[in-house]
């Protein structure tokens, strides 16, 4: 008897995924890939979009024809802000365009000219100023620098949708892919901004469908339920939104710390805008309040800067626990002491400067800045007072003095870590499955932890 399993292909810019995952979303197959990129017209490295897909169709052929398992479903998460262009034929009309790609200002500036203020469309759109990294102004771009190309699209398919597009032949279009920071969905009217409709955007896009939805297919053969795709920040809060019925805030760290409030319903306000604060969107359409924080890519900079200054092994800081003397003796005459790589601050100081002797004194310092600007960027998407549940994924979650002070300085919250190195994926195998998940698929399946209440007195 053959093991009912669901596919999943979690595309990353660095490295491509695909997974089995059974009933109980458990994984039990997975197989990895990574390619060499190529480069756009103008030389620019990109994705090889064609090398991407004959994975994807050997991989998945392969295993529909194994002896073990069953694939009764697939889904697709990737990376967002990436576009396929279609022409009537169904033929890609462009390379895969990389978001990291600059365009020209005075295209940029023109756009801002005509749809802006500034400050305001950022607001509506959840979106700000972020050239290819907002998918909208990709096709802005194509179409006034490109427009014989222009003309020849018949549908402009989010990633995520081209995946699903490749098994089932229909373009659809999906909330998370058009909801994180594209510049086309305006968060107050709930629909696309006008300037989609003005500039007629809104012939090449695909109708809208729920991320839920799914296509009943019979692909060679096989009858098999066809994902809509998912964007990958969204992908990985919905294990979270579907398990815990309290509201929470999910701060995911990495070389990034993204903290998530899917409970907020009012769109951004211009001081939450101006502080830089994005909107993702949930598979319904409703709006997640999000706020970024350099802090891991910080964090190594600053780290590899004391290992070099007090001759410590490069590995040393992960070994340093919280300690109370340490910690009491920096409160006691508090001043901000580093002067950050990666962001400014408007607390920190012109250049670095403390008078510790020891690496975990000058750790300690560290930690306590970075912890308090995490702290800052939580405050700024969720009144932590309405919101008493505090969940942390991601690479911080083994860093002690990370999760002992953000417990202390939000004492008011109960701190829940998880490990979820699966999380996008099994996002996606989530989304088109009927299971009901409560409270203990956390505990399963992401080694959930609770945390005492750190409190310093």
């Amino acid at each position: 008897m053959k093991q009912k399993v669901t596919a999943v292909f979690d595309i990353g810019k660095t490295n491509k995924k695909f997974f089995l995952f059974d009933k109980k979303f458990k994984e039990v197959y997975k197989e990895y890939a990574s390619f060499d990129e190529i480069e756009d017209e103008d030389g620019y490295p990109t994705e090889d979009i064609n090398a991407l897909q004959n994975w994807i169709k050997k991989v998945f052929h392969k295993n529909l024809k194994s002896e073990k398992f069953n694939v009764e479903a697939i889904n697709f998460s990737t990376y967002g802000a990436s576009f396929v262009h279609l022409d009537e034929n169904g033929e890609i009309l462009t390379p895969l365009y990389n978001y990291t790609k600059e365009i020209d200002q005075d295209i940029v500036d023109e756009f801002y000219k005509k749809y802006g203020p500034e400050l305001e469309f950022t607001r509506t759109t959840g979106s700000p100023k972020s050239g290819l990294l907002n998918s909208g102004m990709q096709l802005y771009w194509i179409k006034k620098t490109k427009p014989k190309i222009f003309k020849k699209i018949k549908y402009s398919l989010h990633l995520p949708q081209y995946l699903s597009y490749i098994f089932s032949g229909i373009p659809i279009s999906e909330y998370t892919s058009i909801g994180c920071h594209t510049s086309l969905w305006n968060y107050e009217t709930k629909d696309y901004h006008n300037w989609v409709y003005e500039e007629r955007i809104n012939t090449i896009l695909p109708p809208i469908v729920s991320t839920e939805t799914s296509i009943n297919m019979n692909y060679n053969g096989t009858r098999i339920k066809v994902g809509a795709g998912i964007h990958d920040s969204s992908s990985a809060l919905l294990p979270y939104v579907r398990s815990v019925k309290k509201p929470f805030v999910l701060v995911s760290t990495g070389t990034w710390s993204i903290a998530l409030n899917p409970f907020s319903d009012v769109p951004l306000t211009t001081e939450e805008t101006e502080a830089g604060c994005i909107n993702y969107m949930r598979i319904n359409g409703k709006p997640v309040k999000s706020s970024r924080l350099f802090l891991g890519n910080e964090y190594k900079l600053q780290v590899a800067e004391l290992t070099k200054k007090f001759n410590v092994d490069k590995d040393y800081h992960k070994t340093v626990e919280f300690d109370y003397d340490a910690y009491f003796e920096i409160i006691k005459d508090f001043h901000y002491c580093f002067k950050w790589k990666s962001f400014s601050d408007k607390n920190m100081p012109t250049k670095t400067s403390y008078s510790y002797n020891t690496f975990e004194h000058a750790y300690h310092q560290l930690m306590i800045e970075l912890v308090q600007l995490q702290v800052e960027s939580i405050k700024r998407i969720a009144n932590t007072y309405d919101i008493d549940r505090l969940y942390v994924d991601g690479g911080f979650t083994d860093n002690d003095l990370y999760i002992k002070l953000l417990s202390h300085y939000l004492r008011g919250m109960k701190l829940r870590t998880t490990k979820a190195s699966l999380g996008s994926a099994l996002g996606a195998a989530i989304a088109i499955s009927d299971a009901k998940l409560n409270s203990k698929f956390l505990k399963k399946n992401y080694a959930l932890k609770k945390h005492v209440p750190f409190i310093i007195k």
